[in-house]
């Protein structure tokens, strides 16, 4: 399969794994789950026909492990991004002492003031290195990182989760947990 075929493929599952199931008649399980005979199905049938064979090399290749197989390799979801109601069933997990935000720069001040929201997904997205964040960020533009005292957030009762790709989830960050990762 080529690249573009890959990312044509790797944008549907989003579509349809974390915004809109019910666009090609899908309901997610509990965990975020669809079976994959039925994803495979809704998918030729709405005129996007995908073969076993594609949707696995999608998951396998994606290098930010976005989707999943459950153990049985009957079922997949994406690992996390939902913006339609779904329960991710991942247990609470105590955070490293510092996770990363990568934005652009035309966000600072409005994260300075009011700090991170989830605005139309279930979490705030963080990443456990610098280098992630940066190249969160610079898909949005000029990157900035914040430093999140997630130690300090975990002590105040905060409680993160850690998606199957290793993105850390919690549902806000305040403001007073945040400072700008000092630039060269």
């Amino acid at each position: 399969m080529n690249d573009a075929r890959r990312t044509r493929i790797s944008k549907y599952l989003a579509l349809h794994l974390r915004h809109q199931p019910e666009a090609i008649g899908l309901m997610l399980e509990p965990g975020g789950w669809v079976p994959i005979d039925q994803f495979l199905a809704a998918s030729a049938a709405h005129g996007f026909p995908i073969t076993l064979d594609d949707l696995s090399e999608v998951v396998e290749r994606c290098d930010k492990k976005r989707y999943a197989f459950d153990p049985t390799g009957t079922k997949i979801r994406a690992n996390q991004g939902h913006s339609t109601d779904v329960e991710l069933d991942l247990p609470p997990t105590p955070p490293p002492a510092e996770l990363y935000h990568g934005t652009a720069t035309r966000f600072a001040d409005s994260i300075r003031a009011e700090g991170l929201k989830k605005m139309a997904r279930h979490h705030v997205h963080l990443s456990a290195d610098v280098a992630t964040a940066v190249a969160v960020g610079t898909r949005h533009g000029r990157p900035l990182v914040f430093v999140i005292d997630a130690a300090s957030m975990s002590r105040d009762g905060c409680i993160f989760y850690r998606s199957a790709n290793g993105v850390w989830l919690v549902d806000a960050v305040p403001p007073q947990y945040l400072r700008d990762l000092p630039t060269g």
